[in-house]
């Protein structure tokens, strides 16, 4: 992404080598590990995970048909609006209301959303509200709205994962993701993407497993301590909807694209990558600047599909050393994928914290003047962001801080899974050496990758 860079400068001047940081994070995770083993002696979180319901009153406003049309009204406009101006607004970057947007007010902001209140997409998203519109219209006319395939739907989260991997591959790989014309031919792209899929095999359908923003939040949201159960919104205990096993197919490629995507662009920005893409340079510096770019684009989509495949292998060889210590009799593949959720959350916050802070706050004057044409629609184009309003020290506590937690939160949903698998609590004990193994390796690595980028 080249809206801006991520950071606000390196970290220099710590009161302690950043080799303490990596030491104290890892220190953290075993002593929780052994204490999770001594106090945690029963499976707790699919026990609270019913929740309680919020009052009437409550439910009838938030769960309105007023309210939920409200919502996709606005997010059809704002789709709309994002497109017009990537398609015909200013080229330049920072003067243009998508690139902000889409990198920076959605593709953070709605994260944190689905985090903080749950699956918010549902009512957000464009796409749903378009398709939900079209469905009431044939509806209304006399017409049975139904899918052009309506047959078991076979693909799992494969067909999502593709579909974020394009996002991310655009973001992270092209030599001009924040170009407002590319940016409005991708959003065009996924558009009919997401209508399309939802017309062929269903709205529900299609959302579960085939529109990639709409898998990642849900599977974000799930962290939420507030979900919907049975039509009503409950509050929970957080993390409780991350217990159980997951059989979906294609969630660990697709949990591993949500992590690997967001460890490659701390290591994109590290001198050992840059030397890398110099040299590819040097050996197409005689030829046109299309293939120059296609190069340096593929060496990118490399280096991303690279980072996939380590976590997924290293995923892999975590749950086969499991089955091996314990002497399973079935894989154990799905029932350890949930707690990397919370660890992509916590590579998500750690990795653009200071972006969404710094750069997010350039939406208030983009607002006024979406298409960088010297407009003021809102009288705030003067409005002057506070680019201090962190200091690099405070970025670099929060990421150490963000890792630590997401991988603590980890662990502990891995050990509510073993006890609950395994009866022999000797067998549950041992079935987390290799979880705690990789947590030590995610979050050393997270923090050498944040330190170094």
């Amino acid at each position: 992404m080249n809206v801006v860079a991520h950071g606000i400068g390196g970290v220099r001047d710590l009161p302690v080598p950043a080799s303490f940081f990596y030491t104290t994070a890892a220190v953290i995770l075993v002593v929780s590990f052994v204490l999770l083993g001594l106090l945690w002696k029963r499976p707790l979180l699919e026990r609270h995970a019913a929740g309680r319901r919020l009052p009437g009153s409550l439910q009838t406003i938030l769960l309105s048909r007023g309210l939920r049309f409200v919502l996709g009204a606005v997010s059809i406009g704002l789709l709309v609006l994002t497109l017009a101006a990537a398609l015909f607004g200013t080229t330049t970057p920072l003067l243009n209301f998508a690139p902000t947007f889409i990198y920076v007010i959605f593709w953070l902001g709605i994260p944190l959303l689905s985090v903080l209140f749950g699956d918010v997409w549902r009512v957000l998203s464009p796409w749903r509200a378009i398709a939900d519109a079209a469905v009431w219209v044939l509806e209304r006319g006399g017409r049975q709205a139904r899918p052009v395939l309506g047959g078991e739907w076979t693909w799992g989260r494969y067909p999502a994962a593709i579909a974020l991997f394009a996002f991310v591959a655009l973001e992270l790989a092209h030599p001009n993701a924040a170009d407002p014309r590319t940016l409005g031919i991708a959003a065009a792209l996924y558009t009919y993407w997401s209508l399309a899929g939802m017309a062929v095999y269903g709205r529900d359908t299609w959302s579960r497993g085939g529109e990639g923003f709409a898998v990642a939040f849900s599977l974000l949201a799930r962290i939420s301590a507030f979900a919907v159960r049975d039509g009503a919104i409950v509050l929970r205990w957080p993390f409780t909807g991350l217990a159980g096993a997951e059989r979906v197919r294609g969630t660990l490629v697709f949990v591993a694209v949500m992590l690997g995507s967001t460890s490659f662009d701390g290591f994109s920005r590290t001198s050992e990558w840059q030397d890398l893409l110099s040299e590819v340079r040097e050996r197409y510096v005689d030829e046109s600047q299309r293939a120059l770019d296609l190069a340096t684009s593929a060496t990118n989509v490399a280096g991303l599909a690279a980072f996939v495949g380590f976590v997924v292998l290293t995923y892999l060889a975590a749950a086969f050393s499991i089955r091996w210590l314990v002497h399973a009799p079935r894989s154990l593949v799905p029932d350890f994928i949930l707690p990397l959720v919370p660890i992509s959350f916590a590579y998500l916050v750690a990795h653009y914290f200071s972006l969404f802070l710094i750069q997010g706050q350039f939406i208030v004057t983009l607002a006024s003047d979406p298409f960088g044409r010297g407009a003021d629609v809102f009288g705030t184009a003067d409005f002057a962001p506070n680019l201090a309003i962190v200091s690099p020290e405070t970025v670099w506590y929060v990421q150490v801080v963000a890792l630590t937690v997401g991988h603590v939160a980890g662990l502990a949903i891995a050990h509510d899974r073993a006890v609950s698998v395994f009866a022999d609590r000797r067998d549950a004990l041992r079935s987390q050496y290799p979880m705690l193994a990789l947590m030590v390796v995610y979050t050393v690595g997270g923090l050498w990758l944040l330190s170094h980028g």
